[in-house]
């Protein structure tokens, strides 16, 4: 077992509350799951997962683009970024394991304009640092559950300036690539996304309070990701 003074994430999931919200999400995947079977979910279950939270993301990061919108093409720059993200969010599970920091910059590349100076690249020597450290606790290893460790690399990438052009959208695509990669969702049929739109403004606070508010802030944060790990499985294409 993870040794919790080595594991930062481990000392996080047992703070009050955590376990068993945490427990009660990953329950409500489980149940998705098994209640459809997964020798039945395929490929057009999660090209429509992966739709569904593209468009919640964007909407997130200010898109006026529908999700029929999206379906039909037609879609504002943000919209367009997030379906960029999204089309390639399964392909990049082998450079997570590899190096989650080259994993996150090729979603940054993915989310930003080609004119963009800093696409794929941190905008500052302090937010590069806070991306390695970010990838060197993934790296690591951590005893705490899976769902921890995605909220977690969802609110660093989103509170810690590594790039702040399309941050919002590149950490959403960082949380769900963890949970494909660590076996909660491993098809991504879930929409956690979906779970973080439904009240846009809840999802600012957490964030803040997290990035702001020591112990407090993050747990609050780690309670609101539960709720919308929980959320997204009734915006599955499954439920």
């Amino acid at each position: 077992m993870t040794d919790d003074r080595a594991d930062p994430l481990a000392v996080l999931a047992n703070q009050p509350g955590i376990p068993a919200a945490m427990t009660a999400a990953r329950d409500a995947v489980d149940s998705l799951l098994r209640d459809r079977g997964m020798r039945r979910t395929g490929p057009d279950d999660t090209v429509e997962s992966l739709l569904r939270g593209a468009a919640a993301s964007a909407s997130l990061a200010g898109s006026q683009s529908s999700l029929d919108e999206l379906r039909a093409g037609h879609v504002d720059p943000i919209a367009a970024a997030a379906m960029r993200v999204s089309t390639e969010l399964m392909g990049l599970q082998p450079v997570w394991r590899r190096s989650p920091v080259q994993a996150l910059a090729r979603l940054h590349s993915l989310a930003t304009e080609s004119t963009d100076e800093a696409r794929g690249r941190p905008e500052s020597a302090a937010g590069a640092a806070a991306m390695q450290r970010l990838g060197d606790v993934v790296g690591a290893g951590t005893s705490a559950p899976a769902m921890v460790l995605a909220a977690v690399v969802h609110a660093e990438v989103a509170t810690a300036s590594g790039f702040r052009a399309a941050a919002g959208l590149v950490a959403r695509a960082a949380e769900r690539l963890v949970l494909v990669d660590t076996g909660v969702d491993p098809a991504a049929v879930t929409v956690p996304e979906a779970g973080h739109a439904q009240s846009p403004q809840s999802y600012e606070r957490a964030l803040a309070r997290y990035r702001d508010g020591g112990t407090g802030g993050v747990v609050g944060w780690l309670l609101h990701a539960a709720d919308a790990y929980t959320c997204g499985v009734q915006h599955s294409p499954l439920a």
